[in-house]
Parts: C-alpha cells; sequence; structure tokens
C-alpha cells in the first residue's frame, strides 16, 4: 500500500474541492448572501491539501488495493468537507445531515433530509445540486482530465470508480479518455441548460436541473420537482434528457468518430431502452384510469420510468399514489439501473442481461454437461473470470442489501419505506415509497440511520468493493513496512 501516494492524491483532490467552491460562492455573492461559510470551507481544503500534497512521493505507482483505498477515502473526505458549507451558513443545522445531504449529492443519489428545500439560500442550492453534476461523471476522473497522472497508476482509479462490471480507455492515454468524456458530458449538459431555458426557466433554476439531470442526482430547486413547472415541454426535455444521461458515454465517442455499427450493435442499449418502452406502456396503462388521457398518462409514465431507471429521482407526480402494480414495476427498475458508463446507478443493464445469459448458460450445462457454452455479448463470447465476477457482485450485492435492511428495521418504522429506503439509496435513486416518496424526506431517521443510508450510497456508487476494502484490515496490514523497505531502497 502505497500511503504517502495516496495521501498526495487525496490532497491534490482537496485543493481541486476547494477550486470547485468558487462557483456557489460566486452564486452566493451575486445574489448578496454571506460569503463566510463558503471561505472557511475553502481555506479548510486549502490547508490540509496544501499539508497531504506538498511534495511528491519517489513512488508514485498506485496498484489495484491502492485504486480503491484512494477513490474510497477520496469521496468520504469530499462529502465531509462539502458539507461544512450547509452548517456553517445555517441551512442545515447538523452536520450529521448535512453530510447525509453531500454523500446523496456526490453519489447522485437524490435523497434529501430537507422537508423543504426553497427556503435554502441560492449558495446552498447551488452547491447542493452541483455535487451531482461532479460526482455523475466521477470524481477522480473529473481530476484526471483536468489535473492528468501518469497513465500507470490511473487505469486502477479509473476501474474502482467508473459504474460498470468493467473500464476501457477510448484512447491510448487515460487522461485523453478522460478528457474525452468531460468534454461529452460538459457540452450535453450546456444543451440541457439551453434547452429548459427555452421552455421557461430561469437560467438558475435551469443550471439546477441540468445539473441533476445530466449527473442523473434528482436535487430540485422546488419542494415539487419538476412537477412544480407543469409544463409538457419541461416534462418531455427532462425526461429525454434523464434517458440520455443513462447511455453509456462511450457510445457518444464512437458516434463523434463515426463509428455507427459499435452503436447499432450494443446489446446494453437495445435492452436498456426496450426494458424503458415496455415499464413505459405497462405503466401508462395501468394509471390510464387516473388521468383520463392516453397522451397524460404516457407523459407521466415514461418521465417517472426515465427518472427512476436512470436513478435520477425527478418527479412530476407523487408516483406513491399509483396502483401497486406501477409501484411495484418501478421498485423493480431501481434495481435495473441504467448503462455501464454513464452517470445513472442501479446494478446497471449489461449486468443484468449478463446474469440473465449465465443462468440460462448454467441450465444448458446442466442438460449438456460435456457441450462447451459460452455467455456472449454483442457477438463475443465473455471471460469466464468477467461473468464470475458479476455473479459474485450480485452476492456482495445482496449481503449488503440485507443487511442494511436488518439494521435499519432497527429504526421501528413499517416495512415498506424501510425496504425501500435502503434499494433507493444502495441504487442511488433518491425517493422511495411511502414516507421516503417524491413528496417525503429522509429527516425522521436517527443520525446512526442517516450514516448506515450513507454508507449505502457511497457503496453504491463507488461499486460496492471499494468501501467494503476500506474496512478490510488486510487492505493496510504491512504497508508501512513495505513504505520504510521502498525507502532504503531509494536511498
Amino acid at each position: 500500500m502505497n500511503i504517502r501516494m495516496i495521501g498526495f492524491v487525496l490532497g491534490r483532490i482537496l485543493l481541486v474541492e476547494a477550486g470547485l467552491l468558487t462557483l456557489p460562492l460566486a452564486v452566493a455573492l451575486l445574489y448578496r448572501e454571506p460569503a463566510m461559510p463558503w471561505l472557511i470551507t475553502m481555506a479548510a481544503l486549502v490547508v490540509c491539501g496544501a499539508l497531504l500534497s506538498f511534495r511528491k512521493p519517489e513512488r508514485t505507482a498506485l496498484y489495484a488495493k491502492d485504486g480503491f483505498a484512494a477513490v474510497a477515502l477520496v469521496w468520504l473526505l469530499m462529502s465531509a468537507f462539502g458539507a461544512l458549507p450547509f452548517v456553517l451558513s445555517g441551512d442545515i443545522l447538523h452536520y450529521v445531515d448535512a453530510f447525509f445531504e453531500t454523500v446523496s449529492g456526490f453519489t447522485t443519489t437524490g435523497a434529501s433530509i430537507l422537508p423543504a428545500v426553497e427556503p435554502l439560500s441560492r449558495g446552498s442550492l447551488f452547491w447542493r445540486s452541483f455535487t451531482h453534476w461532479v460526482g455523475g461523471m466521477g470524481v477522480l476522473v473529473f481530476v484526471m482530465a483536468i489535473l492528468p497522472m501518469s497513465d500507470g497508476h490511473t487505469m486502477h482509479i479509473l476501474r474502482a470508480e467508473m459504474p460498470g462490471p468493467t473500464a476501457g480507455k477510448l484512447v491510448s492515454r487515460m487522461s485523453d479518455t478522460a478528457k474525452i468524456l468531460y468534454g461529452i458530458y460538459f457540452v450535453m449538459t450546456a444543451v440541457m441548460i439551453l434547452l429548459l431555458v427555452l421552455g421557461g426557466m430561469d437560467l438558475f433554476d435551469a443550471c439546477i436541473h441540468a445539473f441533476g439531470t445530466a449527473g442523473t442526482g434528482g436535487f430540485s430547486s422546488r419542494n415539487a420537482s419538476i412537477g412544480a413547472y407543469r409544463s409538457v415541454y419541461i416534462d418531455v426535455v427532462t425526461g429525454v434528457g434523464m434517458l440520455a444521461f443513462g447511455v453509456n458515454f462511450n457510445l457518444y465517442f464512437f458516434l463523434l468518430v463515426r463509428r455507427f455499427r459499435e452503436v447499432l450493435r450494443s446489446e446494453e442499449l437495445w435492452v436498456y431502452l426496450g426494458i424503458v418502452a415496455a415499464s413505459t406502456a405497462a405503466i401508462a396503462a395501468n394509471i390510464l384510469s387516473l388521468y383520463g388521457s392516453v397522451g397524460t398518462a404516457l407523459r407521466h409514465a415514461f418521465f417517472q420510468v426515465s427518472s427512476v431507471i436512470t436513478t435520477t429521482g425527478y418527479a412530476t407526480v407523487d408516483f406513491g399514489q399509483w396502483p401497486v402494480f406501477s409501484k411495484t414495476v418501478l421498485v423493480l427498475l431501481m434495481f435495473v439501473g441504467g448503462c455501464a458508463g454513464s452517470t445513472a446507478g442501479g446494478l446497471m443493464v449489461t449486468r443484468i442481461v449478463t446474469l440473465a445469459k449465465a443462468a440460462v448458460m448454467d441450465m444448458r450445462k446442466m442438460l449438456h454437461p460435456n457441450a462447451v457454452i459460452n455467455v456472449r455479448m454483442e457477438g463475443r463470447a465473455l471471460p469466464e473470470k468477467q461473468v464470475r465476477g458479476v455473479q459474485a457482485y450480485l452476492s456482495i450485492y445482496i449481503l449488503i442489501l440485507c443487511g442494511s435492511w436488518l439494521l435499519l428495521s432497527l429504526a421501528g418504522f413499517d416495512e415498506l419505506p424501510t425496504f425501500t429506503s435502503v434499494v433507493t439509496c444502495i441504487n442511488n435513486v433518491g425517493p422511495g415509497l411511502n414516507m421516503v416518496g417524491p413528496t417525503g424526506n429522509f429527516s425522521f431517521f436517527a443520525p446512526w440511520a442517516k450514516l448506515l443510508l450513507s454508507f449505502d450510497m457511497l457503496a453504491g456508487r463507488l461499486e460496492l468493493f471499494p468501501m467494503l476494502l476500506l474496512f478490510t484490515p488486510s487492505i493496510w496490514r504491512g504497508s508501512h513496512v513495505r513504505e520504510r523497505r521502498s525507502t532504503l531502497e531509494h536511498l
């Protein structure tokens, strides 16, 4: 374990976060709000970041477990410091609540402890949603795009942070891959802001909702979320936008370089769009009697399906009042999630497809023990190691889900809000059902329960393993010995 290099990376990240805070500071100054909460937090970040990254270690290599540890620690520290402005400004009184809100922002979950968001200061509203945008593509991917490190160790960081079972390069250098991804991300966000402004939103609200759409996070500046605007145009633009940001960003790169065949051959994309279409049709038929119009039923069904499958969490209506069938479909979509390599959460469509094909393969092998049968994706046989990795991921996912559900049941609330609280946090969706539904919040949970759900949000966003390995003693054991040995070798 290269602790010194991990500390150096953490220091650089904290300095970057201090720079990011200049945007909400500017918003606060623009609206004549107190600047001290932002300046104090920035000063703390600069001091801590400078101390950690004052001198770059001679041994800069980061291996697999270093990458996992660095990613987990980065997200914890950024959330811990990012919560300070909420407390210092008085917008959120208790630090645990502010930490929960910030973790929910960076992990693009959108779960909130706030019963009302409109009383918040403009600076806090901006920072709250801007964390979605930063966390959507990945904090360390963002830093690699602006402060590239050598490709010798960035691959392990990318694998630990990027959503999906695999992570790869678009071009030869990892830093260039990060720049391409964030370039596409930035342009799509700018287009989203423009479209919302054209729909009648003011620039501030357009930025807030574009950040939530791009990061598939769901924080809004309105208590009624997107439903507050009562606009068919905004519903459709936001719904399509969420769906677009739930697509693997590699496919957008292929479109740019005119590799259209790669896009059309994407099995994950077609399954993703097929699930959206089937779910929208099923829910629209089920809620038709509530709205009396096929168009209105389709619009609300499409928006909520797009919001839930991409784990965004925006709402146009209180879907907690829908029939049981529709709510069941939405809960199942919380597990599915978007495509690998997108800003969405959940299990990811590619894992769902792989698990289904692996189950069929195992059944066929039972009937034909000597047959050579592979799991194939987009015409290629998947390595056995990758298939087993997906199955192992599901096993750990279920263990964390059940363990968190069992612990949260000690809070004493009904089964449905307790279960959907865990499901919505570990899948980074945001709203659940009943008390934690679109019109509810998580404020009634005790501090320990909020910390548990914060862990679930971080674990879900970081693909489980970084957060779990952070608490594994063996990952740290012997690191000091190797550090001393490395130092002696350099001398």
